[in-house]
């Protein structure tokens, strides 16, 4: 897990988007299909890929009140370097994805090369979420915990672990505010992992506590250039401040003693299950193991007899044992 969000943590740059990507006899050919145009290694991910995007641009036309009139490039490749090469910098060598609006386009490395720890699916939804979203509010970056928090609801990335690590932070006073979350690039895998649960949560909760009116009210003034403070303001009666403080009630409402206690008996649960299915399986291997030994006993005879040692078999028989 702690992979997971160190990964998530780079998978986003905007200062890469000033770069050029030039011609390469590497790149694939493009597929353009009726939103999209592909490049992949693999040409087989690419219906699959596009059935995805399909749907999750549906989502996100109505989510963001955007036409998303355009055709974003999708990069699947194989090779590290030419991933380092289309992405205009160098990259960890686990990480596996990257957005960038500038550019309107996607990079992921490919699953037939590499261990990408997160299914194509997810990787797809979260990247393209980071598109539409700066699609939407031009030159002018939305909050990154309105950003993370989008593609993180978009793509369905919530897990037990997300639950530990918010009743934790709860119960012991360490939750961060919307505004820490701007300094994520700093953060320890832990602390980012949070970082990322509480973003989820806060567009979660923006959406369930006002509407998606109030959402796209919220994006049409970062649009226009206002800042967080006015925007939250026009669009839920709270500045910065109140609608951090509404969150914090939202929080410790949801993530208390008692979610920890739960989280945690969960995670005993978990590792007894994890423990008696590996007793039964055990059992069942050693079981097959005896079955194997009967079988094989049954074509190999323990009861020699000799025959009669004073009538020999054959006349050149001279075996000690038979005198």
């Amino acid at each position: 897990m702690i992979k997971k969000w160190l990964f998530c943590f780079i998978l986003f740059f905007p200062g890469f988007a000033a770069g050029v990507i030039e011609d390469n006899a590497a790149l694939p050919d493009g597929v353009e299909r009726q939103y999209f145009i592909y490049y992949f290694d693999n040409p087989r991910y690419i219906n699959e890929a596009d059935k995805i995007l399909e749907r999750v641009r549906a989502q996100l036309v109505s989510f963001l009140n955007d036409s998303l009139a355009y055709k974003p490039a999708v990069y699947l490749v194989a090779e590290q370097g030419l991933f380092e090469e289309l992405i205009s910098g160098r990259f960890p060598d686990w990480g596996a994805a990257a957005a960038l609006p500038a550019r309107q386009m996607i990079v992921i490395k490919s699953p037939d090369q590499f261990n990408l720890g997160r299914p194509l699916e997810e990787l797809l939804t979260h990247e393209y979420a980071h598109l539409a979203l700066h699609n939407r509010t031009g030159v002018n970056i939305p909050p990154r915990w309105f950003d993370e928090g989008l593609a993180m609801v978009v793509s369905r990335e919530w897990s037990w672990s997300d639950n530990l690590a918010l009743s934790r932070a709860a119960v012991f006073g360490r939750l961060l505010t919307l505004e820490e979350i701007e300094l994520l690039n700093r953060f320890n895998s832990s602390k980012a992992h949070l970082a990322y649960a509480q973003s989820y949560l806060a567009v979660k909760y923006f959406f369930e506590a006002y509407d998606r009116t109030a959402v796209n009210i919220f994006l049409d003034n970062i649009a226009r250039g206002f800042s967080v403070d006015s925007a939250l303001l026009a669009s839920t009666g709270s500045n910065y401040k109140g609608f951090q403080d509404e969150f914090n009630i939202y929080l410790t409402r949801r993530f208390n003693v008692a979610s920890l206690f739960m989280d945690t008996i969960y995670l005993w649960i978990f590792l007894a299950l994890v423990v008696i299915v590996g007793a039964i399986l055990k059992f069942r291997k050693r079981k097959e193991y005896y079955k194997k030994w009967e079988r094989e006993e049954k074509y190999q005879s323990t009861d020699f007899d000799y025959g009669d040692p004073a009538h020999p078999e054959h006349d050149n028989d001279d075996e000690p044992w038979r005198n």
